[in-house]
């Protein structure tokens, strides 16, 4: 074959990726105002976009230009049965119809204001975090067994489907288990406490069990493409490390862990911004051998955990039933710590 034919027949498959319009075209896209996203922009509205490629693409979790125009392309390729180059052509325009690029910090601020903030039950762990879990984020709770990490996840739970005057932001929380740990009965008690009706506080919460690394990340993504259809705002993984631990043992396979750990955190991060919602993530910890002095605890996961999340804290346990909560790291917000107690009511001050 000559390669002047060889170049003809790439260009022809090229073409072929970029979807013609047909007024009879019986495969249409149902398309919603939920699925325009914030701009309000259709993904049919991209150049080369059809009906099929669409609805393709709105099955594997890109109803919004918002979540194309952050993809890479050979996600979006994977994604919609396309080749990379026109997948890199719907990208562009899509960050060309939403004016994604440089802008001045006070445009920035102002978007920052639609940010909302989850109560944790405790004042004190509030203040700690200027009014509450963050959305738009990823906070990491690291610390040892009976820290409080899972508790803090259970109240979490429930004080999202709170109106905003009351602490919460009045949607659904989707939860994630790695270690088996989720106990539906712990809603039961923390809605009580506050006279909200378990049944359903308990038919607000979508939970799935991840049995493995692979399980956790897909889980992650279908709660991720779920969460404007069932106005979810808060991610909860419990724990995100615990399988990567478990799976991935000795020296050899290290660089392979955290390649794939730092992928599906900043899946989570996209996430979290798009959908704008808390993602809140607890971690393992492990003690380091060479530590001579001061506390010996450290998180699992290395730089590549510590980089992505926005806010990270360390738990540890005090006497009885007293923990305490010392932020490590934020962008905006000063070290310091907090003191909170874990009851039956759930998570409250001491």
């Amino acid at each position: 074959m000559s390669p002047k034919k060889e170049a003809d027949e790439e260009k022809d498959e090229e073409e072929m990726d970029y979807e013609e319009f047909d007024a009879n075209d019986q495969e249409t896209l149902e398309t919603s105002g939920e699925d325009a996203g914030v701009s309000g922009i259709e993904v049919t509205d991209l150049p080369g976009v059809g009906p099929a490629i669409g609805k393709r693409l709105a099955e594997s979790g890109y109803k919004n230009v918002e979540a194309i125009a952050v993809a890479s392309p050979g996600e979006l390729a994977a994604a919609g049965s396309i080749g990379e180059t026109t997948a890199t052509k719907i990208i562009k325009a899509a960050r060309e119809m939403l004016d994604i690029g440089f802008e001045t910090a006070d445009l920035l601020l102002e978007r920052r204001k639609t940010a909302g903030r989850i109560s944790t039950g405790s004042k004190a762990l509030d203040e700690l975090f200027a009014g509450g879990l963050e959305t738009q984020s990823i906070t990491e709770m690291y610390g040892s067994f009976r820290s409080g990490k899972t508790q803090i996840a259970h109240q979490l739970a429930v004080m999202v489907q709170r109106s905003p005057e009351e602490g919460g932001l009045g949607a659904k929380a989707i939860y994630v288990d790695t270690e088996g740990t989720f106990r539906p009965e712990r809603l039961v008690d923390m809605a009580e406490a506050y006279g909200m009706d378990p049944a359903k506080v308990l038919k607000n919460v979508v939970w799935a069990r991840a049995y493995n690394s692979d399980h956790q990340i897909l889980l992650c993504d279908q709660a991720m493409e779920m969460a404007t259809d069932q106005n979810a705002r808060l991610l909860v993984v419990d724990s995100v490390t615990s399988h990567f631990r478990a799976e991935y043992t000795g020296r050899g396979t290290l660089a392979a862990r955290q390649q794939k750990l730092n992928k599906h955190l900043h899946h989570l991060q996209r996430g979290a911004e798009i959908n704008n919602m808390a993602v809140y993530i607890t971690n393992q910890v492990m003690s380091r051998p060479d530590a001579f002095f001061g506390d010996p605890t450290a998180p699992v996961g290395g730089h590549v955990l510590a980089h992505v999340p926005q806010t990270r804290c360390y738990l540890r346990k005090s006497k009885g039933e007293r923990r305490i909560c010392r932020l490590v790291d934020s962008p905006n917000l000063p070290e310091g710590e907090a003191v909170f107690t874990v009851v039956k009511d759930g998570i409250r001050d001491v």
